[in-house]
């Protein structure tokens, strides 16, 4: 190992004595011309040889001086061939900004598991300070931190996939590999590069879910037009006003099979980019006015009265508008398809407080029947229904409020859900005020 370090570092002299002298190529000509001037003197005799060796040297130091100041050559420190590889590789700017335009999320480790060097697209699952920690600190997932440790134990690649359950699920395949550099026996560094797979697996899930669910919700419509089409081919097509009949139910199986599709299709847009935290900054007030003007026609159908309660001071929250308005139509529609009957719902927007962070609360009261406690859990569950055969008569797909929970888990907020057996139901969400 020392006769490799004496050739590491003869190598390196040889490199900083050929820069040295390349650098050095406009002082060089200076200096041995006026070596040649003061000589051709010296043996004209129009100059004494003492005196132009003496201006020789006065000028050449001036000349070497002149040339340090003007930054032509600089010290040059021979340091471990590990340390700079390290820096060469990661310390200049240029390989940083290369690194943080690359989509995937990456970072260096050292030999002891801290970390190095991470890239922008990183740090939302690091965190920002996370340079100089050791890895098990910043990210805590075992099959990754097992991953890397059996890396550093043998040098060799390797890959693995995991999930992070929470805020919001998503999936990753992680890529683990040494980095050595030319006359070290261990590797120096060791890359952690990160795909996320969350895209693609929820769109798996979606496709598992439509033929396992979807079918089965659009078999029963598709069930019936059918029928009603054969009976007004057959002994009906006479009968007008039988035709009447069954063309309007034809219509309502249409129109429930459109809304399905419309449920399913937003779902399935959402749990897409569930995992991508939305930028603007919306008033949620200016959200529950224009959703409850639209509600009012249906609302006097019914025969019920809307309420909305809001301070005139509520913050702003950071969200997609068009997705909070669908959080807010959907809990308003539920609480007027099935709170009816109490003659009364209430909407109001408070300012509230989770874990010393401001929160923004939405609450959604209805006073109808109720909903009895062992179903609360479940509620938000695909086509999940407390009575499958009203919710079907009143128009629900059973998606309503699976799409409140994936929008509500997109904007960082909580759904909370109580409800007790002739005493209506409360549906509530928090949403954290934009910062």
């Amino acid at each position: 190992m020392a006769a490799a370090d004496d050739g590491s570092r003869l190598r390196q002299g040889r490199v900083w004595l050929r820069d040295f002298w390349a650098r050095w190529t406009g002082t060089r000509t200076f200096v041995v011309t006026a070596a040649f001037i003061f000589l051709m003197l010296a043996i004209a005799g129009a100059l004494h040889v003492t005196a132009a060796f003496v201006s020789f040297l006065l000028l050449a130091g001036v000349a070497v001086a002149r040339a340090i100041a003007m930054g032509e050559t600089a010290p040059i420190r021979i340091q471990s061939r590990q340390d700079e590889s390290a820096r060469a590789a990661f310390g200049a700017a240029p390989a940083l900004a290369i690194l943080n335009r690359l989509p995937d999320p990456l970072f260096v480790l050292d030999g002891s598991g801290r970390v190095m060097l991470d890239n922008e697209a990183a740090e939302p699952l690091i965190g920002k300070s996370a340079v100089g920690k050791h890895v098990a600190t910043v990210l805590r997932v075992a099959p990754l931190i097992a991953t890397i440790e059996s890396v550093m134990k043998d040098g060799a690649a390797r890959s693995v996939e995991y999930a992070m359950p929470v805020p919001v699920e998503r999936h990753f395949n992680a890529f683990v590999a040494p980095i050595t550099a030319e006359g070290i026996g261990e590797p120096a560094l060791y890359l952690v590069l990160l795909h996320d797979l969350t895209d693609a697996k929820r769109v798996e899930a979606m496709r598992v879910d439509f033929i396992a669910f979807a079918s089965h919700e659009l078999k029963t419509p598709l069930a019936s037009l059918s029928g009603f089409v054969d009976t007004l081919r057959g002994h009906a097509k006479d009968d007008p006003e039988a035709r009447e009949k069954f063309l309007e139910i034809m219509a309502d199986q249409a129109g429930r099979m459109r809304r399905l599709i419309e449920d399913l299709l937003s779902l399935s847009r959402i749990e897409l980019r569930e995992h991508v935290r939305p930028a603007d900054t919306i008033d949620l007030i200016g959200v529950v006015n224009d959703v409850t003007d639209g509600l009012t026609p249906a609302a006097q159908q019914y025969g019920v009265e809307i309420a909305v309660t809001a301070p005139a001071n509520l913050p702003h929250i950071r969200g997609d508008r068009e997705e909070l308005a669908q959080v807010v139509q959907n809990l308003a529609d539920n609480a007027l398809r099935y709170g009816r009957s109490g003659k009364r719902v209430e909407i109001s927007l408070t300012l509230d407080e989770k874990a010393g962070r401001p929160m923004v609360r939405l609450s959604v009261r209805d006073f109808g029947p109720g909903i009895a406690k062992e179903h609360l859990p479940r509620l938000t569950e695909r086509f999940y229904r407390v009575d499958a055969a009203a919710s079907r008569a009143r128009g629900g797909t059973g998606l309503g409020l699976a799409i409140v929970k994936h929008i509500v888990n997109r904007h960082q907020g909580t759904l909370q859900i109580e409800s007790e057996l002739g005493q209506g139901s409360v549906f509530t969400v928090l949403f954290p005020v934009a910062g």
